[in-house]
């Protein structure tokens, strides 16, 4: 289902995944089956999302990201793909960001660019992350630090 107020540039949303209005979805992105992409989001050309992922309002998924199966990101996430950002800087890295399976990306958190989440991680509301999450954590703060494991 493809909200008719969406721009969705891309012909291969599969049918089970529910695209929201006034989300813009760039045509080289590739989505999975049974996924969520609330209103007000923006996926851009290189990036991946899974199976079973939900992405909540106002989330910018820019080139460089992967998010696997099962993820949640939770509403205002910002990722980002470029560890110096410049206006009009032709000589800019993209730094590719991995969310992990099952991981859940807390609403109003900031990833830096480059990182990986481990699989069933958690980030919690509002944190800043700027180095790698390892499986099975729960990180929080700004900068985002260990806080417990993940009990199941």
């Amino acid at each position: 289902m493809i909200h008719p107020l969406a721009d969705c540039q891309n012909n291969a949303i599969p049918e089970s995944t529910k695209v929201w209005q006034f989300c813009i979805i760039l045509p080289g992105a590739v989505i999975g089956e049974n996924c969520n992409i609330c209103s007000h989001c923006l996926i851009e050309n290189d990036v991946r999302i899974g199976n079973n992922v939900t992405v909540k309002c106002g989330v910018q998924i820019w080139d460089g990201v992967e998010l696997e199966d099962n993820v949640m990101v939770g509403s205002n996430v910002t990722f980002t793909n470029d560890l110096y950002p410049r206006s009009h800087n032709k000589d800019w890295k993209l730094l590719r960001t991995k969310v992990c399976k099952g991981a859940t990306v807390g609403a109003g958190s900031t990833i830096l660019p480059g990182l990986t989440i481990g699989e069933n991680a958690m980030i919690g509301a509002g944190s800043v992350v700027t180095k790698d999450v390892p499986a099975g954590e729960i990180w929080v703060g700004n900068p985002a630090k260990f806080m417990a494991k993940v009990e199941h």
